[in-house]
């Protein structure tokens, strides 16, 4: 039976090859991918909303802000629980183990990826968290797109377009925003941009936000904000310009944190005083601050009319709502406070992303900035700076300034407000990329030189692979030979270098044909010189794990032409200067292929 299944398979297979091209085969991949990636958008939405009923059923016997203090713990503790027991493995890779699985893994994503990260992280952000959901969806749909192309059997290429079209397409679903998708795809996730990958792409996005609107409503996320209807001054530039400035410092200050709490979690072996560290932290912070609590839309929304009450929602402020240094110092909590709380979310074990947390705290920022100007008696929209907040933090946090555009005109059904948006991203990011060089989801992955960059040529550096370089087809000597004997090896040998190697493998040196040509002419010499008084010790060698950029800087660098692959002391082969140019041209014109 399994004889027959896997024939009918390589039948059809091969009728693909021959029927239709990879083009066309691309194509329908990414309709279909289009289907999914919208049905996993809104089962995702489907979950989070169904937790979030049964707790506010829970919540109306009994005081809603005293469960915050064990609501977000538990809904962590389900997530680890179903990591461990069901999934049993570690599915929280986020956009930058999609970046990873590109530049490292050839494009190969677990296919558990597919369901675990909407469980896990529907548990995370229904019971309270204070992350979003896009980071796992586009997990999600990367996940679909790799997998797709796996069992299709599609190069590197194509399965890394596939992977940018499940991210694309999820994004869209999720935020009714094919043109953002797009973008945030192209900005993030591809390196390099070719007219070949654009066709699926849009074709994906478009299939998605279809399949949302036929499940869901049109507005998803966000109440309608008509942008045609909303005018701004000129007068109101210089109000722009000090957004994007506070934007981009805020987006600083959110990345060192951050890495701050990361880093201050990973040295923390238990994952039991994690839960507790992390779940407790975010109990009293939700407690103090309940607007906090999940992904926070519902607050992005009430920013949106103006209404800034969502601050005063635990009872003992609620006395100050008159007070403007108590609404400004609530504000500012707020904003500082989110990037802290969804650090801890993560930190303690939760799974979900960062793109909610930089819209919501985008949009109490403008709200913020709004709220100061009228109160100096100075008219500003707050509608405009709300959304203007959004597209500055999405430029900042994310290094997206094109997705923070075309994201908020997206979702807001308009391109009324362009000029304004452009001019706060590039604020934003300019800002921002005075202080740092990555971002949030590039951070570790750029640490350790593994991450593929918009400059063609690091990208495909980066896609070197030492192993593949090795050449072991060089003949090696022992160091207890004769020049006789390293005379019969040259007889026989093509190339120039001959790796000096004991019996146990262990290399003692190098001899290039070049240094002792002058007394292979010379028979006398043969039995009374040895190689080890010919051979040399090479300045320079690599390992099988050497990072690529290494490697072509110190080959550009150092003269040489050959250079010896050395593992735990053993010999395993050398890696020419050709060979790397070689292999550089072939992987350049792969990609520059359309």
């Amino acid at each position: 039976m399994k004889t027959s299944k896997k024939s009918i398979w390589v039948k059809l297979y091969r009728w693909r090859l021959e029927r239709i091209s990879d083009k066309q085969f691309l194509y329908i991949l990414s309709l279909v991918l289009g289907i999914t990636s919208g049905l996993a958008a809104v089962t995702l939405k489907s979950m989070v909303h169904g937790i979030q009923y049964l707790l506010r059923l829970l919540s109306s016997a009994s005081g809603f802000n005293f469960l915050y203090f064990f609501l977000p713990m538990l809904g962590i503790t389900l997530t680890l629980f179903v990591i461990k027991y069901v999934i049993k493995h570690d599915s929280n890779i986020g956009v930058p183990g999609v970046l990873y699985s590109i530049s490292r893994k050839k494009g190969k994503i677990e296919s558990h990826n597919m369901f675990s990260s909407m469980i896990e992280s529907a548990l995370t952000v229904g019971f309270g968290g204070s992350v979003g959901l896009e980071g796992p969806s586009i997990v999600t749909g990367a996940a679909y797109g790799s997998n797709f192309a796996r069992i299709f059997r599609l190069d590197y290429k194509q399965c890394v377009t596939l992977i940018g079209c499940g991210a694309a397409g999820v994004m869209a679903a999720i935020f009714n925003a094919p043109i953002a998708a797009v973008i945030f795809v192209l900005e993030v996730i591809y390196a390099n941009f070719s007219m070949s990958s654009l066709v699926p792409l849009m074709l994906t996005s478009s299939i998605a936000t279809l399949s949302s609107y036929f499940f869901l409503e049109q507005d998803v996320l966000f109440h309608s904000v008509d942008m045609f209807n909303r005018d701004y001054r000129f007068q109101d530039v210089p109000s722009f310009v000090v957004l994007g400035i506070i934007t981009g410092l805020i987006s600083v200050y959110f990345k060192k944190m951050y890495v701050l709490i990361s880093n201050t979690f990973s040295k923390i072996k238990s994952k039991k005083k994690k839960l507790l560290i992390g779940g407790f932290g975010l109990g009293v912070i939700l407690f103090l601050f309940p607007s906090l609590y999940g992904e926070g839309f519902r607050e992005i929304n009430m920013s949106f009319r103006g209404d800034y009450s969502f601050i005063f929602e635990q009872p003992l402020f609620s006395a100050y709502q008159d007070k403007f240094m108590v609404v400004c110092l609530l504000f500012t909590a707020i904003i500082f406070v989110k990037v802290i709380a969804s650090s801890l979310t993560f930190g303690a074990g939760g799974v979900g992303g960062i793109f909610a947390p930089s819209l919501f705290i985008g949009a109490v920022i403008g709200l913020f900035v709004s709220y100061i100007y009228s109160y100096s008696g100075i008219r500003v929209p707050e509608s405009i700076f709300v959304l203007l907040g959004m597209s500055g933090m999405i430029a900042g946090v994310l290094h997206a300034p094109l997705t923070g555009i075309f994201l908020i005109a997206d979702i807001t059904s308009g391109y009324g407000l362009f000029v304004p948006l452009m001019l706060v991203s590039a604020i934003s990011y300019a800002t921002v990329r005075i202080f740092e060089d990555t971002s949030v989801y590039t951070y570790m992955l750029a640490k350790r030189r593994e991450l593929l960059t918009h400059d063609k040529d690091q990208s495909v550096i980066t896609l070197l692979d030492i192993n593949k370089l090795i050449e072991t087809d060089i003949a090696t000597i022992s160091p207890n030979a004769t020049l006789r004997d390293l005379v019969e090896v040259i007889k026989h040998s093509k190339r120039n270098i001959f790796p000096v190697v004991d019996e146990e493998g262990y290399m003692q040196g190098m001899i290039k044909l070049d240094d002792i040509r002058d007394k292979i002419f010379c028979p006398e010499l043969y039995d009374k010189v040895d190689v080890r008084t010919l051979m040399y010790i090479p300045e320079y060698f690599f390992t099988t794990n050497q990072n690529m950029e290494d490697v072509v800087k110190i080959v550009q660098n150092s003269g040489h032409y050959n250079f010896p692959v050395i593992e735990n002391g053993k010999y395993v082969g050398c890696i020419s200067r050709a060979r790397i140019f070689l292999e550089y041209r072939n992987v350049s014109a792969f990609f520059s292929e359309d």
